[in-house]
């Protein structure tokens, strides 16, 4: 088993953590002393359902936690899964990967400082407020079930810090790409972002990330935060390509064959 590595800015982490749940909010959070308990009956996203162990020292009665963790997780319909980050106690970790759970994501979170941030030229679009439409087309860019909507409604109307919606339409073949931006105070959160496939190296996902970026700046955001799969090669040479840099990284767990 690889473990995370131990060189991790764990104030860092434990700042972006709480950033990143108010940024994509579940609409039921439960805690087992450190252990945040996430589920959401309507949306599948592995963030909003999961747990996720927030103190590296908390592994008491580990086996009766997620015994306990599992019977809510039944209720909703959901595998239990487990999000492994840097704030993750090494024993629970190594319990879990002991009984069989396997590690089945990687995704890396990233940061930038935005107020040395060097935005490429690219055509500027302002956010939308049409949350509906920004629904629909966050959901045809990404090749989505349209019947989330309700589901994602419901997660973007949860989000309490400020957010601009951003959406490129390129007629006559509709959505070509979408950013969700969520500023919290300093720090600025891309999320949902998304290029439909036949508008990839087009130059769309830069056009839509500067501007939710240059957005953030101006309404006082400093810093900026992404969270990518590992295996997302594209979107990380973009991400690289305006600045950012690894911060951590974090990975689901599921017991092998739920």
């Amino acid at each position: 088993m690889q473990a995370t590595s131990p060189a991790a800015n764990l104030p860092l982490v434990r700042r972006l953590e709480a950033v990143g749940f108010r940024a994509w909010p579940a609409a039921t959070v439960l805690y087992d002393g450190s252990w945040q308990v996430r589920l959401t009956g309507g949306h599948p996203s592995k963030r909003l359902n999961c747990v996720v162990p927030l103190d590296p020292s908390d592994c008491r009665d580990m086996d009766l936690r997620l015994e306990k963790a599992g019977k809510r997780f039944e209720t909703y319909g959901r595998p239990l899964m487990l999000r492994e980050t840097p704030l993750a106690p090494q024993p629970l970790i190594e319990h879990i990967a002991g009984r069989g759970w396997s590690r089945f994501e990687t995704v890396k979170v990233m940061n930038a400082d935005l107020t040395r941030l060097e935005l490429p030229e690219a055509l500027d679009h302002l956010p939308s407020h049409d949350v509906s439409r920004f629904i629909d087309m966050s959901l045809a860019v990404s090749g989505e079930d349209p019947a989330l909507k309700p589901a994602l409604a419901e997660v973007l109307g949860a989000i309490k810090p400020a957010t601009g919606l951003f959406a490129i339409e390129k007629a006559p073949d509709g959505p070509a790409a979408v950013a969700l931006c969520v500023q919290d105070n300093d720090l600025a959160g891309i999320m949902n972002f998304a290029v439909a496939e036949g508008f990839r190296r087009q130059g769309v996902g830069t056009e839509v990330l500067s501007s939710a970026l240059r957005w953030a700046r101006i309404s006082g955001a400093r810093s900026a935060w992404v969270q990518v799969v590992d295996t997302n090669s594209a979107a990380l040479s973009l991400y690289r390509k305006f600045g950012f840099q690894d911060a951590y990284e974090y990975h689901y767990w599921q017991e092998t064959g739920a």
